[in-house]
């Protein structure tokens, strides 16, 4: 079966269906940041962060596409998923607008906030054990039984057309902004784990800034991604480690690593300690309360994991804000 690969078309189309339920995220100028990078004064340094949308990641984007898309298929079935968290609130908000019920798959050692959260639009939750699950296939065999047993729509976290797109529509949103301020683009900096983020901001990234480059972060115990550019094929890693509870899968999706392979021009993997510095930095300097995979982005900035060049300004991403709380603190005490 041929499958279509998403286009800057389908995130630009996207774009309607997530505004009559979302506003678009900041786009943030980071004065601490570029202090610490040594910028000279024409050159900004720009944060996006999704922690401020209803759910608290950028999940919520992808989701709200995927389930306008699908509103035919899905008709009076109820749709499933399986989510570390963050996709799991998405689809459970986008379930919550559209009138649907929502079954998801989630680790049981999920931030209890991303329990929370999803169960608050609405969502019923089925766990499974996540340091088994390369063992026991769980996460597949219980999102399977769900489909079966209850006749429901599957949705993918990353690796669907539809989720692609939508994620793509913060991308337009950062290309849009920076263009009616007459600003360069010279360097992004994006998570990477399914490829789902990535694969969609990249759409639009390369379509506003052609000579933009691309780079994809992600924990060094998770580093499929980097494996797979290095390669040039997919790769997977059976037990991804890391303190980013949402970079943990075994490989990107099939429909996400075309766009990678083609537009993405650097993996940095980053250390959980680097991860952590940069949760506290971020907390110091602006306030913000990041789950690590939100803050890694910023980890690789700071940690100089790329040459930045001479002209033109940098944007990170800050995916999403769901943490406990005692666990913040944990990590930020170094």
């Amino acid at each position: 079966m041929t499958v279509e690969i998403a286009t800057i078309l389908d995130v630009r189309a996207a774009e309607k269906a997530i505004r009559e339920h979302v506003s678009p995220a900041p786009l943030i100028r980071s004065w601490p940041l570029e202090r610490e990078l040594g910028l000279p004064s024409h050159r900004r340094v720009w944060l996006k962060d999704y922690g401020w949308t209803p759910v608290g990641s950028f999940k919520l984007l992808g989701a709200l596409n995927w389930v306008a898309q699908n509103l035919e298929r899905i008709e009076d079935h109820p749709i499933a998923a399986h989510s570390s968290g963050n996709f799991a609130s998405g689809i459970s908000f986008a379930g919550m607008r559209f009138h649907k019920r929502v079954l998801v798959v989630m680790p049981e050692t999920a931030p209890r906030v991303k329990f929370e959260l999803t169960r608050s639009f609405g969502a019923e939750i089925v766990t499974y054990d996540i340091s088994r699950d390369h063992e026991t296939g769980d996460r597949e065999r219980l999102t399977r039984q769900l489909e079966n047993e209850q006749k429901a729509v599957r949705a993918s976290p990353y690796d669907d057309r539809h989720v692609i797109a939508g994620n793509g529509v913060g991308g337009l949103e950062i290309v849009r902004e920076l263009q009616r301020d007459g600003r360069e683009l010279s360097h992004f900096f994006c998570q990477v784990s399914g490829g789902g983020l990535m694969a969609g901001h990249a759409l639009a990234i390369a379509d506003g800034y052609p000579a933009a480059k691309i780079i994809g972060v992600e924990p060094d115990g998770a580093n499929d991604f980097g494996l797979s550019l290095s390669s040039g094929r997919r790769a997977r890693i059976d037990r991804p480690t890391s303190i980013c509870d949402g970079l943990l899968s075994y490989d990107v999706g099939e429909q996400n690593w075309p766009i990678l392979s083609r537009y993405v021009a650097q993996a940095v993997s980053v250390p959980d300690e680097k991860t952590r510095k940069a949760m506290k930095w971020l907390y110091d300097k602006h306030g913000l309360r990041t789950e690590p995979s939100g803050a890694i982005a910023v980890a690789a900035l700071l940690g100089g994991n790329a040459d930045l060049g001479d002209s033109g300004d940098v944007v990170a991403v800050v995916s999403g804000r769901n943490v406990d709380e005692d666990r913040f603190q944990e990590w930020i005490a170094i």
